[in-house]
């Protein structure tokens, strides 16, 4: 008899006896025998509860959760698909003491045996509270619980985010609160606050909150609530993952925690700038009462009447009583007035005086002005300038003169050195649309050109002429000329002698 330990009812079962060992069995293929351990593993162990601690911990891209569950003898290899991992109500971590419940298979293509895992739930409350306080410790170790992160929550605001769900008692317990303390504008962010999805739908909602633009279509909220009825710590538990509490310590909106009742404490308690006992205690602490702020400014604006009303009567009281103090106005300008009168007195003797000496000095000047002394000296001022210019006029005729001689010089001499003295002579300008030329290999055959000569212009083409020969070498049927080896005569120019004379050009 083969036995088998079934981990569910922790009993053994008998299974059926093995067939006979003979050399006439049948042969099995690899891939046959694989299946038949996995059919027999599957059947007998269709169900089992494994308590232990989880070692590796790898969640898949594909959402299927990978975990191994050991003691201090043995290994557990265990998946968890990727539809039962997410309904988890907490983050499996390495080290956490659980309980697995599932089936037993097998993996032919590594000729090992796995757990299947259905649930996965930690081993006791006391395991769960070990958790969430190593967690607390490493948030706090982040800065994300200091003191002076909190934000001062507003005094008034007027709209108000709620993150719980729309369902439950708690937002109409909010919202009734809401209406009895001073009625604003509310906004709800459903989200679920049980289960695996829920962590990611408030965190989502405190998020979403943020993002709003002040002024935008929909306006932003002053301060967020969230909520959450009480619950065991299992019901709380999405309310202590990290995302969760990263998300209230980073939300710069004011930030008011009400989850469970009050004995219920979770992380993001730590994280937000507010704790409420109750989601009716969140709206309390968001609002003050209408009632209570209308006497209240009731009060006040009795209180600043009565105190203006003494004000004024204390004031009045005061200038009256200065007013008694003060001398009587004639009595303040009696001695001004008769420093007035004397100096009156003294300045229009003094003005008739100084008018007197300034007509004098007037009267003075005016005598050496007169027509007939100006007209006597404007005759004297024009004979001495005739008698300059004719002192002036010989030596300007001489200057004149002898400056004309010299240019005409300069020009005689600017004359015997023109191209047209040059022309004079026989020889020809030649010109090519206007332009000099000056050789006659810049002449094409066939150019037309121009000839200016000293009496008048001709028009010219070019024709073929004999290449020249190489230097030194006569041209046929020529002599050579021997080249004069005396430079032309260059006229000679005498410079004008310093006494003024012109003197002789050649």
């Amino acid at each position: 008899m083969r036995l088998a330990y079934n981990l569910r009812m922790d009993e053994f079962l008998e299974s059926p006896a093995p067939p006979p060992h003979g050399d006439n069995m049948p042969e099995m293929t690899v891939s046959e025998l694989a299946n038949a351990l996995k059919r027999t593993v599957e059947e007998n162990y269709a169900f089992v509860r494994v308590k232990g601690e989880l070692g590796r911990v790898v969640l898949a891209k594909s959402g299927h959760l990978y975990f191994d569950i050991k003691d201090e003898n043995a290994t557990l290899n265990t998946i968890m698909w990727k539809g039962n991992a997410g309904r988890l109500p907490f983050k499996p971590e390495e080290g956490l003491e659980v309980v697995a419940e599932g089936k037993l298979s097998t993996y032919p293509g590594r000729s090992n045996y796995q757990m299947i895992a259905d649930k996965l739930r930690p081993a006791g409350v006391g395991a769960l509270m070990q958790l969430l306080e190593e967690r607390r410790k490493k948030l706090a170790a982040e800065g994300l619980f200091a003191p002076e992160r909190k934000k001062a929550l507003p005094y008034l605001p007027t709209v108000i985010g709620v993150v719980t769900s729309p369902t439950g008692a708690v937002i109409r317990d909010i919202l009734h609160r809401v209406r009895d303390r001073f009625p604003c504008h509310v906004l709800i962010w459903p989200a679920l606050v049980q289960g695996e999805k829920a962590a990611a739908e408030v965190e989502a909602g405190i998020r979403g909150f943020n993002a709003l633009k002040p002024g935008g279509p929909i306006s932003r909220p002053d301060v967020i609530i969230v909520a959450r009825g009480g619950g065991s710590i299992e019901d709380l538990w999405p309310f202590n993952e990290e995302r969760v509490v990263r998300a209230a310590a980073e939300s710069v909106i004011p930030l008011i925690s009400a989850v469970g009742h009050e004995t219920d404490t979770t992380l993001i308690d730590y994280a937000s700038d507010r704790r409420a006992p109750t989601p009716t205690g969140a709206a309390e602490i968001a609002l003050p009462v209408r009632s209570e702020l209308i006497a209240n400014i009731a009060s006040l604006s009795g209180r600043m009447s009565k105190s203006l009303t003494r004000h004024v009567e204390r004031s009045r009281l005061e200038l009256k009583s200065a007013t008694g103090r003060l001398p009587r106005v004639e009595s303040l300008l009696q001695q001004p007035r008769q420093r007035l009168d004397l100096a009156s007195q003294r300045f229009g003797g003094s003005l008739s005086r100084m008018v007197s000496r300034k007509r004098q000095r007037f009267d003075k000047a005016a005598g050496g002005l007169r027509p007939a002394t100006l007209k006597r000296e404007v005759a004297q001022k024009r004979a001495e300038v005739q008698r300059l210019g004719a002192r002036l006029a010989p030596a300007m005729g001489r200057r004149i003169q002898r400056l004309r001689e010299y240019y005409a010089a300069q020009a005689r001499v600017l004359d015997s050195v023109s191209y047209e003295r040059v022309l004079a002579r026989g020889f020809a300008l030649v010109s090519r649309s206007g332009a000099l030329v000056r050789s006659a290999s810049a002449i094409a055959e066939g150019d037309a050109l121009k000839l200016r000569f000293a009496d008048g212009e001709v028009d010219a083409r070019a024709g073929i002429s004999t290449p020249p020969k190489s230097k030194g070498e006569p041209a046929k049927g020529k002599p050579e000329t021997p080249p004069s080896s005396e430079p032309p005569p260059r006229p000679r120019i005498r410079r004008a002698r310093r006494d003024g004379d012109q003197g002789d050009l050649f």
